[in-house]
């Protein structure tokens, strides 16, 4: 089948058109590369360096946490009472136990002094007098040093107590801080991230938006050259088809080279027509 003659002349543009375009290597540095991938947003390097000095950030709170439930733990047991006993708690018990053994000799000194002036001084009388005196001192005196060192520890048992549930508050009150810290600086992390993932995606639409329109602009004259080649097949009745223009994914250089190569035929035809 002949090249009709009418299409010579336009079949050698085309090849001299589709020889110029593709002589030229197309730079796809103006649309490829890591120029068109969005780099991290502030607000992303923000949260990674929140998260990075925030590292062991609740461990002040954390060790007076350990050293409270420390001092809780010493504040337990039989012997923990001991600690809180007034320095002055033995002062106290001897100057009331003289004073009361100096009342005690002065009731004695009593009990010989009616006994002389009874005439009854040495004798059974007076023996027995004192005996009783002296049993019922010593059972006052015992029972008053017992009340005194019962005093001194309940007192000191119910401040070891009360310390002890102090420190326990205050351990909690430290833990409490440290996920207070670690929790609210994790929401502060979760959202700067958050915020700066969208506008990271934001920033990558942009970039891809001018990595597609500088693709097209590369290959839009292939692209027309393309069109051009596809209607000139269908006029010389090779039905070529022309590249669907838009398509994802689709290659202009690629289908420009199909219709050339489908187009060789008609050149074929054309030049040995010539011979």
């Amino acid at each position: 089948m002949a090249l009709p003659d009418y299409l010579q002349d336009t079949s050698k543009d085309f090849a001299k058109q589709l020889t110029a375009a593709t002589s030229v290597p197309i730079n796809t540095s103006t649309f490829t590369g890591r120029q068109f991938v969005a780099g991290e947003d502030p607000m992303q390097t923000q949260a990674v360096n929140l998260a990075t000095s925030g590292i062991g950030s609740y461990q002040p709170f954390l060790t007076a946490a350990q050293g409270a439930i420390g001092q809780q733990t010493a504040s337990a047991g039989p012997q923990a009472f001991q600690q809180f006993m007034s320095p002055y708690q033995q002062q106290v018990i001897d100057t009331t136990m003289s004073d009361f053994d100096r009342q005690a000799a002065m009731g004695r000194q009593g009990i010989r002094d009616q006994a002389a002036v009874s005439g009854a001084f040495g004798g059974g009388r007076e023996g027995v007098q004192m005996a009783e005196y002296g049993a019922g001192s010593d059972r006052n005196r015992a029972s008053l040093l017992a009340q005194l060192q019962q005093q001194g520890f309940t007192q000191a048992n119910t401040l070891a107590q009360q310390n002890f549930q102090n420190q326990g508050n205050l351990a909690s009150q430290q833990m409490g801080l440290s996920n207070f810290l670690r929790g609210s600086m994790g929401q502060d992390i979760s959202a700067l991230g958050n915020l700066g993932a969208f506008r990271q995606g934001l920033t990558q639409s942009q970039l891809t938006a001018d990595a597609n329109a500088a693709r097209t602009g590369a290959y839009e004259p292939l692209q027309r050259l393309d069109q051009y080649g596809a209607g000139l097949g269908r006029l010389a009745g090779f039905g070529s088809q022309p590249a669907q223009l838009g398509g994802a994914g689709a290659d202009p250089l690629t289908s420009g080279i199909s219709n050339a190569v489908g187009l060789a035929g008609i050149f074929g035809k054309l030049y040995g027509n010539k011979s």
